[in-house]
């Protein structure tokens, strides 16, 4: 079975749960997302293989990288100084700590990062945006998915993964791998969309986030029920993203809207903050 792509695809069951039980959610051209009767969970079903998925990363993925890679990064540095990353959460480590980027793209972040003190490594599937991380900064990249790469098991304090989660075939056993790398009491910090939202609220189908490369779309609930099946402790839950600098409304009414959703925690926009559960390993 084919889509209008032309890419093959095939029929899922659940990947929090495991059940085949599902309600039609929304229909685009060329995917539909389904709900879990069981557990909510929203995921597109029925969905490409991961061959044909990994073809979408090819050079003009990096081109809206390199495009896009400076705005990432301030609003990735946003969330780490939420967490007070450069103060008292780093504090905590031994001077030989590790940090895991996975998503890495042109790996502006791990080189922040690692000029904050880290041994950093990233894993990056576009071979561009690897090769860019690389050659400009220096850094220690694989260029696999994350279940293609091969890392030590409980070797990392911190695992990062920013807007990853959502195009993952399975992100159940990505959490899974990523408690496995972690040392005890290690940390992952996860950013996706949230739908949930203000945002989503007010736009609907034309919802920004509904992207036929999101395999995933995850609410605060079903996002925190996962990450919690998967082994971690929630610490920290924050989200933020009222309005999108693309959707042509004034700067003042974004600021407004920004502010609010952030305060009220119903931003488009989910950061966790979780740590591995000391003593259970998978």
């Amino acid at each position: 079975m084919k889509n209008i792509r032309n890419e093959e695809i095939k029929f899922v069951n659940c990947d929090m749960c495991g059940k085949d039980n599902t309600n039609d959610y929304l229909l685009f051209e060329d995917y539909k997302y389904v709900q879990c009767e069981n557990c909510s969970l929203i995921y597109q079903n029925p969905r490409p293989f991961f061959s044909p998925l990994k073809k979408r990363y090819l050079k003009k993925y990096f081109y809206y990288e390199i495009t896009n890679q400076k705005n990432f990064f301030e609003l990735m540095k946003k969330t780490l100084q939420d967490i007070d990353f450069s103060g008292k959460f780093s504090k905590q480590f031994p001077a030989e700590k590790t940090f895991l980027d996975i998503g890495c793209a042109t790996g502006l972040l791990l080189n922040y990062v690692r000029e904050h003190g880290w041994n950093v490594k990233g894993i990056e599937l576009d071979k561009y945006s690897a090769d860019y991380a690389k050659k400009n900064f220096n850094l220690d990249i694989i260029n696999k998915s994350l279940d293609e790469a091969k890392v030590k098991d409980n070797f990392f304090d911190v695992i990062h993964a920013s807007h990853l989660i959502e195009h993952l075939p399975s992100p159940m056993a990505g959490l899974k791998k990523m408690h496995k790398m972690l040392k005890k009491g290690g940390y992952i910090l996860l950013t996706t969309p949230r739908k949930d939202s203000f945002q989503q609220y007010l736009f609907k189908k034309n919802w920004r986030s509904y992207h036929r490369d999101h395999l995933f779309i995850f609410s605060k609930k079903t996002l925190c029920q996962m990450v919690e099946k998967a082994n971690f402790k929630i610490l920290k839950f924050i989200s933020w993203g009222g309005i999108g600098k693309d959707q042509g409304y004034p700067f003042w009414m974004k600021n407004i809207a920004d502010k609010t959703v952030k305060l009220i925690n119903k931003g488009d926009v989910i950061f966790i903050l979780a740590r591995k559960v000391p003593g259970r390993e998978l």
